[in-house]
């Protein structure tokens, strides 16, 4: 997984799709052509992805997104997570032995909470788009590709690999219905995955309720209590997809958008805010200087939303107080520009948030693993989707319900268990939750500047913040800003602490060596597959306001696009 060979902007006039993997971006483009806009597509790359790339993402996982409409210039937020059993509630946990002490596995039946995919890939279409095709329309492809079989390519053949003894395992009965032969697909291996083609026909033909009542939601709730859970068929029968106001903030006459808590879109608002303060473009791009000042803010903005933010339906989330500029500036005079002030345990970080600000509690980050899949799309009318699907950890729990071929994600193991904190579990709570999506447009316009997002747990916030800025602050096109390497705090994907850094190969030695002598524990240097822990983006901007260079043509109709190449996508246009 070396990075030996150029991967050029994509430049086109029409509409574009960029995603994690090539004939996805394909399908969706040819719904683009067919007359679909961005919301049509990016429901077809959803279905795709869950057929292209099962160890990532699914329909028996969450999805986001935030919608650009043109016409009236809004940004429009989806919130498709789903919710915690009637019956979830603490002492249910205790009576099965669990509690904030002892949590239960990330792939027990606890962990699930109710797949809320399927319902926002048909809100998305009913709400979001054009209207000129049907929901059978839009996911055909991908039930094609699901029928007929498909190539496996080289990044999702490596993840699949990962969990190929959780899914033969014999506690799994139906766990073999996503292999080849009883193994996972190699590189080049064509499989086909016919029970997931025949859930698509039924959601197709009969919308949510061929999803959340009849035999697809007997067989999830049958799963899930066979592994221990509670969800119940009412449980599934009651699932509603949100329409949430996305919040925002303004970095450098840029309005950044982000879906609200219970996401933690949160995060990277706050490290903009902080951030907005200092003079980065007197810096080099990864110089231990600015990489040093990314670092603190985000370690800064971490803290404060795994303390608040929970399901908002249920907690108070002060959002707006979170994001308001004063705030920032406190939190900036924390940030000591030549050394770390929270170098080594998460505890040094909650301290400092605590002397900023009396009120805010202890929270305790726990750094997750998150197999996600994010992608864009853009059509002629000007419109965008930013969108996010995940199961969480590769195939979630990799609990199978018969018939249906699919895995049902472990959302659930983001709740706390803890009865003072925001996120603990209740009945009918979405838990936090680590997918976003992001979108920029001009503060003074409205106009649309970049759909965007880069998948990964906790890197997630951490990547916005960092491919965002490689363009308004240092001149690059949406490739070269994904290209850029990386650095995420926090030092794994299964208890990492907030006083940890990993840096990707390609950050030169000497950086490393001065942000150590900062005060940073940098654990790591991530190349080949470890790269994964710096997520994979895309990008899709709508001119290019980014140059500063005068060499590029600046006609603000026109798309330009990159497909991070720690994946296996490109981008689609026309």
């Amino acid at each position: 997984m070396e990075f030996e060979s150029r991967r050029p902007v994509m430049v086109c006039g029409h509409g574009c799709v960029a995603s994690s993997q090539p004939l996805a971006s394909q399908i969706g483009l040819d719904i683009l052509k067919a007359g679909g806009n961005a919301a049509d597509a990016a429901v077809a790359v959803a279905a795709a992805l869950n057929v292209t790339e099962p160890c990532s993402t699914g329909i028996g996982g969450d999805a986001f997104c935030l919608f650009y409409h043109a016409q009236s210039g809004q940004v429009k937020g989806l919130n498709g997570s789903g919710r915690s059993s009637a019956e979830a509630t603490l002492s249910r946990l205790a009576a099965d032995g669990f509690s904030s002490t002892r949590k239960f596995p990330p792939r027990h039946g606890h962990a699930v909470t109710v797949p809320g995919a399927a319902a926002a890939w048909v809100d998305t279409v009913e709400q979001l788009g054009s209207g000129k095709l049907s929901l059978r329309q839009i996911l055909e492809p991908a039930i094609t590709l699901a029928t007929t079989g498909f190539p496996v390519q080289e990044v999702t053949a490596t993840f699949w690999k990962r969990s190929e003894d959780t899914l033969q395992a014999p506690a799994n009965r139906h766990g073999r219905d996503m292999l080849l032969n009883g193994r996972a697909p190699r590189h080049g291996e064509i499989i086909t995955l016919p029970r997931l083609a025949d859930t698509f026909k039924e959601l197709a033909s009969s919308g949510k309720e061929g999803f959340y009542k009849g035999r697809i939601a007997q067989a999830i709730s049958r799963a899930v209590q066979e592994h221990g859970g509670l969800l119940t068929l009412d449980d599934l029968a009651s699932h509603q997809t949100t329409f949430d106001e996305p919040i925002s903030t303004e970095y450098r006459e840029c309005r950044v958008w982000e879906m609200p808590p219970n996401g933690q879109g949160l995060t990277a608002l706050l490290a903009l805010n902080i951030l907005e303060g200092f003079d980065i473009q007197a810096l080099q791009c990864n110089s231990a200087e600015y990489l040093h000042l990314v670092i603190e803010a985000i370690k800064l903005g971490m803290a404060d939303t795994a303390w608040y933010t929970g399901d908002p339906h249920v907690v108070n989330v002060p959002v707006w107080e979170l994001l308001g500029k004063d705030y920032a500036s406190k939190r900036r005079g924390l940030i000591d520009a030549s050394r770390s002030v929270s170098k080594v345990r998460e505890d040094s970080v909650v301290m400092t948030v605590c002397r900023a600000r009396a009120d805010v509690k202890r929270g305790s980050p726990v750094l997750l693993g998150s197999d996600t899949v994010y992608f864009c799309t853009a059509d002629t009318q000007g419109n965008a989707c930013s969108f996010i699907n995940s199961n969480f950890m590769g195939f979630g729990t990799a609990i199978v319900p018969e018939g249906c071929g699919f895995t049902l994600q472990n959302r659930g193991y983001g709740f706390s268990l803890d009865p003072d904190h925001p996120n603990v579990l209740s009945p009918r709570k979405r838990p936090f939750h680590t997918i976003i999506p992001s979108m920029v447009t001009n503060a003074q316009t409205g106009e649309l500047m970049s759909a965007f997002g880069v998948m990964g747990g906790f890197m997630q916030p951490q990547g916005h913040v960092q491919v965002l800025l490689n363009q308004l602050e240092f001149g690059m096109n949406p490739q070269q800003a994904l290209d850029k390497p990386r650095i995420c705090v926090g030092d794994s994907y299964s208890g990492g602490n907030l006083g940890s850094v990993v840096v990707e190969q390609g950050i030169q030695p000497d950086v490393i060596q001065k942000l150590r002598d900062m005060g940073h524990n940098v654990t790591e240097v991530a190349s080949g597959h470890g790269r994964a822990i710096l997520g994979r983006g895309q990008v899709i901007t709508r001119g290019a306001w980014w140059d500063r260079s005068g060499s590029v043509c600046r006609q603000p109709s026109v798309y330009w696009a990159g497909s991070d190449p720690r994946a296996d996508g490109i981008v689609a246009g026309y």
